[in-house]
């Protein structure tokens, strides 16, 4: 990875901007409940999607205005073609020195390999459940071996594992205890993360009626496992931290729906058709596929970048807020990118 080659930029509200969060695709081979309607997403043609070349050259700018990290995301990025030669492309942009993903799984265990070989240190693998019948309720696929084989090639490559578990209710409660149990033995981070609105529809709770809050998580293990050690967090980070007594791994709830952490958010995300959107809950900022495809200059995407990043809401709520009445429904998260 390459050493930092730039200074960081800040937002409006003071915030460093330096990492971001790339969805390489729409499309996943999972059909969870919480992220697209059973149906499914009508996934955009294959000539909207930003190639990769106009990702490199994006992710280049962006390095050069601070970004240092970027996590791919999709859909399931595995889904896409020839992704490895991209990451490895992407590994060695200069300024960028943390190359990660979220993936379901299911197709990455063959690729642990080049993984390794990139550079990456840190895989977020989205598991909501270790029991098989609940894994194919939830995601609509029986495919829980396959993501098992996945999350062993990458603790024996000496990855970094961080499970994401989103937290539902009467879904994946009793799930709860038995995936922080594998925090126990293994040098894995289990992370719950509070239910969003992101299923291609509305939500009925707010966060002040969500059933499952950060606050009941952490009152629900602490019940059976003790009084957790909370530590230090990074910053920018989303997840509170927790160690759990005896334990070699680590316990994270994300406030995601709650937006506790939005004073420190360090992020911003492209979707696999190029918006820009400053905040998860906002309706995107700025079509970059347009810039990119109508021959703007390296120097006017710069420029229209850093307008958008000092117009930034200041949390998850005014973002909300300043959607159109018409986008009030919230789409599947498989097109906003995980």
């Amino acid at each position: 990875m390459s050493a930092v080659a730039s200074s960081v930029l800040y937002d409006n509200h003071g915030r460093p901007l330096e990492y971001v969060r790339l969805a390489v695709t729409d499309r996943c081979n999972l059909r969870c409940f919480y992220c697209m309607p059973e149906e499914g997403i009508k996934y955009m043609p294959k000539q909207e999607l930003l190639t990769y070349e106009e990702m490199e050259r994006l992710v280049g700018l962006m390095a050069k205005l601070g970004v240092r990290k970027v996590r791919l995301t999709g859909g399931e990025p595995f889904v896409r073609r020839d992704l490895v030669p991209f990451m490895a492309r992407l590994a060695a942009l200069p300024g960028i020195d943390d190359l990660s993903l979220t993936t379901n799984g299911v197709l990455t265990a063959p690729y642990v390999p080049d993984l390794v070989r990139i550079g990456v240190k840190s895989v977020n693998l989205s598991l909501d459940t270790l029991d098989r019948a609940r894994f194919a309720r939830i995601t609509r696929r029986d495919e829980l071996p396959r993501v098992m084989d996945t999350f062993y090639a990458l603790l024996t490559a000496g990855i970094q594992v961080k499970i994401n578990a989103v937290v539902m209710d009467g879904q994946n409660i009793e799930d709860l205890v038995p995936l922080t149990e594998l925090t126990r033995e293994l040098p894995v981070d289990v992370r719950f993360i509070e239910e969003m609105p992101f299923n291609g529809g509305s939500h009925a709770a707010t966060p002040a009626t969500l059933p499952w809050n950060h606050r009941r998580i952490r009152e629900h293990l602490e019940a059976y496992f003790g009084a957790f050690t909370q530590l230090v967090g990074k910053a920018g980070a989303t997840a509170s931290e927790y160690k759990v007594a005896g334990h070699l791994g680590r316990v994270g709830i994300i406030a995601a729906y709650s937006r506790t952490f939005c004073g420190t958010c360090n992020r911003i995300r492209l979707t696999a058709e190029g918006g820009l959107k400053t905040c998860l809950y906002d309706q995107g900022v700025l079509d970059i596929r347009a810039l990119l495809r109508n021959g703007s200059s390296d120097a006017e995407i710069v420029m229209a970048l850093t307008s958008a990043f000092q117009h930034r809401a200041a949390n998850g709520f005014e973002a909300e807020r300043q959607r159109p009445l018409h986008q009030l429904s919230f789409e599947s998260m498989s097109t906003i990118g995980g």
